[in-house]
């Protein structure tokens, strides 16, 4: 499975929702993420010890459809600047793969 490369904008003290639909390269049709689980996190670089965990859900299995997210107070702990994240899915064997990464740049916004 490919990993896909997607940037994310995120501003600080909002609520965050982001939908992605995996599709397959070979057959370039949706993959299948019945009985699938997902998680995401993001880092101030791969290496870094703290993380956030985005919310994620498979919003629709058949159709490879995934949303993460994150609250209102998650983005208002973010420090602005430059992140990474990635989304790894797990199969029921427990085989993890990576399917999306990508930059992530947090904005401060002036209303608090």
């Amino acid at each position: 499975m490919a990993v896909y490369v997607n940037n994310l904008t995120i501003n600080t003290g909002t609520t965050f929702s982001q939908i992605f639909t995996l599709e397959s390269a070979a057959t370039n049709s949706a993959t299948d993420l019945t009985g699938f689980t997902a998680n995401a996190q993001m880092r101030k670089h791969a290496d870094a010890l703290t993380f956030t965990n985005f919310t994620t859900q498979i919003i629709n299995a058949t159709g490879g459809i995934i949303r993460v997210g994150l609250s209102t107070s998650q983005t208002a702990a973010l420090k602005p600047g430059r992140h990474v994240y990635d989304v790894l899915i797990t199969d029921t064997s427990g085989e993890v793969t990576r399917v999306l990464e990508g930059s992530v740049l947090v904005r401060q916004g002036a209303t608090r």
